[in-house]
């Protein structure tokens, strides 16, 4: 009987493994107004930053001509179809057939400009003629398009890419063909893709310490629940952003994110937290952008130590060679990389078992980042990336979690943030 009872005092006093007292490096923790004064200089730097005048490409005096698309108005976009409608049917009735000029989007002619920060579209274009076999089925699917916007305009509504995909399902045969081309449509008639009022399903979230109207409706995000408010497909009914934040908290995974969401990160730390929820979407990277340039935030990252966590910041900060033609409107400049980083997996001691091994495909990644100039231009990112492919070892945010659930919130974070541990 005293076994059982010594046995059952023993269990009593087993550490919760979500106890306060477990949680590596705690101890470490300065109080929270001095990490908030930490904070502050960030915010003032980075105000200071964002005051001047930013570069543009017209600024700059590049060895080959870059192409930029513009926001037009639905006006501008039925003007500029028409008169390449009326150009078409001025080739045909000369006998000379017809063909669109398209501007290249393939990996040559793509330039990062270090003075920008970001990639840009070189001015190479392509010929795609309705008379070869090879390119009719695509001239085809641009000319539905080009008279798909042209109803939009006259209607002056929005669709959906995937309203658009079935419209013609025979036709496009697969919603990647329709996309694509609709990316070939916005660089022809050099406009904006929201310019083409053409938007995607709902996908990035916000929360925290954030008001701005959403077509006329005053949205506080701190009011909006754990799942925190859908960021609009359309940016331009958005406005009148308000904040008392000191950082914007860009987040890689819905998993990290309904975690700070549910323990209030940003009420403990004034900040605005928002994810894609993976791959970045169009509406997050404009959403994202226009807080930035509105509130004059610094962006922390918060991405898996792997390959593709620091693509999709990237992403963000530099842009896409996909969408390269607009990334004056998508990227948002001087994002900083938070974590979780390759030297993090040691320096918090990260469990082996939570630990994962990189693949062949991780690690070419790996090593294909490394030749990027947008890596080249930050050696932080080349340690950090060179470690990773060293050890052959990723890890994802979750990792975290082996010191307790809420040990990204209590700890991680907020010793990041007072050691200023961001590149």
């Amino acid at each position: 009987m005293a076994d059982s009872t010594s046995t059952k005092s023993r269990k009593r006093r087993q550490p919760d493994p979500d106890s306060t007292t477990e949680l590596l490096f705690k101890n470490l923790l300065k109080p929270d107004s001095v990490i908030l004064q930490t904070l502050q200089s960030l915010v003032i730097s980075t105000a200071s930053a964002s005051s001047s005048k930013p570069l543009t490409l017209s600024d700059l005096s590049l060895s080959s001509s870059c192409r930029e698309v513009a926001d037009l108005s639905l006006t501008s976009v039925q003007s500029e179809i028409e008169a390449l409608t009326i150009s078409i049917v001025q080739s045909i009735l000369s006998g000379k057939g017809f063909s669109f000029n398209v501007p290249s989007r393939s990996a040559t002619n793509q330039l990062y400009v270090p003075e920008l920060d970001r990639i840009v579209l070189k001015d190479k274009n392509t010929l795609r003629p309705f008379a070869n076999i090879s390119s009719v089925r695509k001239c085809t699917i641009t000319a539905r398009i080009l008279s798909l916007i042209h109803q939009l305009c006259l209607k002056s509504i929005h669709v959906t890419k995937r309203d658009l995909f079935y419209t013609d399902v025979k036709l496009f045969q697969d919603q990647t063909q329709s996309d694509a081309v609709l990316d070939d449509v916005s660089c022809m008639l050099g406009c904006t893709r929201s310019s083409l009022n053409v938007i995607a399903a709902e996908k990035g979230v916000v929360v925290g310490r954030l008001i701005f109207s959403d077509n006329g409706d005053m949205i506080d995000c701190t009011k909006m629940g754990m799942g925190g408010k859908a960021i609009p497909p359309n940016i331009d009914r958005v406005g009148d952003m308000q904040s008392d934040a000191l950082f914007i908290l860009l987040v890689e995974k819905d998993a990290a994110y309904m975690r700070l969401a549910e323990d209030r990160f940003y009420n403990r730390f004034p900040c605005i937290i928002v994810t894609a929820k993976g791959q970045p979407d169009v509406a997050t990277r404009l959403f994202l952008r226009k807080m930035k340039t509105e509130l004059k935030l610094p962006v922390l990252a918060l991405v898996d130590s792997d390959p593709y966590g620091l693509k999709i910041l990237s992403v963000y900060g530099c842009g896409s060679k996909n969408m390269s033609y607009d990334s004056a409107n998508l990227t948002t400049p001087d994002i900083k990389w938070l974590g979780i980083r390759p030297s993090d997996l040691d320096k918090y001691k990260i469990p082996e078992q939570c630990r994962l091994p990189m693949t062949e495909q991780d690690i070419k990644t790996g090593k294909d980042l490394l030749e990027e100039d947008f890596v080249k231009k930050n050696p932080g990112w080349v340690e950090e990336l060179s470690l990773m492919v060293k050890t052959k070892q990723k890890a994802e945010i979750q990792a975290l979690s082996s010191f307790g659930f809420q040990y990204l919130s209590e700890v991680y974070l907020p010793l990041k943030l007072q050691q200023q541990d961001w590149l």
